[in-house]
């Protein structure tokens, strides 16, 4: 069978010249706030000194990469960063799914337009507040501990135990943003077609195995870009949420690759170190990334983009 000719050039920019007129804004703040900082990165092969600016500062190869990879205190946020990753990864991934599957159970349309408003709006909140909110609740003078102390009980010490971290800060992101991750698989659940349901119920299928064979098969190619994608993302965990417990459940558990990219950088001075963590965790990233893909091909998903 014979490929379908593309059309020229010429005529394709023709015909879609609006669509990339279209175009142009994203194109701009990607050139502006992603592509030309990228040529920053430079400075991972040089001694930096801002005094002497990219020109004027000294080079000095692979010599910062070879620091950063012999200091420890990489390698533990390295860690922690993994450990965080996976764990959010496994605990709050299948969690919007789920919500989602719910959501759209619901048969009154104003009773889920109120439940989507409702799990929509702590993704709004700043880290600063949803860390505050779990300290009144949690932390030693918080409202567990009152009561137990009414009680004659110990109070909890859950927002300063290096034990309970992993716990705090999954159970803050799937509070603030569960909610919210739903958009994407109820604009999918909308468009799987309605009639497979009600065949299924017409030849005797449940509830759950109506979810089983119709649900989670049209969420799959949904399922597996996202996954793609929050793999290729597993070394950002984020910056406040951790920056702002680093100093209550210690830098041994709570440092993770941003907060480390953070001290490097602007508390001691260190840019080129900075750049050349950042350096190596996009890479990892880029890597991560077509791995995924290509695993998703060979399970016969079309991934983030397949080879024409």
């Amino acid at each position: 069978m014979r490929r379908p000719t593309r059309a020229p050039l010429r005529a394709r920019l023709r015909r879609d010249w609006q669509l990339l007129l279209m175009t142009v804004p994203a194109l701009g703040l990607l050139a502006v706030f992603h592509y030309a900082p990228t040529l920053g990165n430079v400075i991972a092969f040089q001694e930096y000194n801002p005094w002497d600016g990219l020109l004027g500062s000294p080079w000095v190869g692979f010599a910062q990469f070879e620091r950063l990879f012999t200091d420890p205190r990489f390698w533990s946020a390295a860690g922690n960063t993994l450990v965080i990753a996976a764990v959010q990864l496994v605990f709050f991934f299948p969690i919007p799914i789920a919500l989602a599957i719910l959501l759209d159970s619901v048969m009154t349309p104003r009773l889920r337009l109120l439940l989507q408003s409702i799990v929509y709006m702590p993704h709004f909140f700043s880290w600063v507040l949803v860390v505050t909110l779990f300290q009144q609740i949690l932390g030693g003078a918080g409202l567990f501990s009152q009561l137990l102390r009414q009680n004659g009980y110990a109070p909890l010490e859950i927002m300063s135990d290096p034990d309970a971290f992993l716990f705090v800060v999954t159970s803050q992101m799937v509070w603030k943003d569960a909610g919210w991750g739903t958009i994407i698989f109820l604009a999918a659940l909308a468009a799987i077609n309605q009639n497979l349901y009600e065949s299924a119920a017409v030849d005797g299928a449940n509830r759950w195995q109506r979810m089983w064979h119709i649900t989670l098969p049209g969420l799959r190619p949904v399922i597996v870009l996202l996954l793609i994608l929050k793999i290729g993302d597993i070394l950002n965990v984020g910056f406040e949420q951790f920056y702002l417990q680093r100093d209550a459940f210690g830098a041994q558990v709570s440092e993770v690759l941003d907060t480390f990219i953070y001290h490097q950088t602007l508390v001691t001075g260190n840019f080129s170190a900075g750049a050349v963590a950042g350096l190596v965790k996009g890479v990892v990233g880029l890597v991560l990334i077509l791995l995924a893909n290509k695993l998703a091909h060979k399970m016969g998903e079309n991934g983030i983009y397949r080879r024409a």
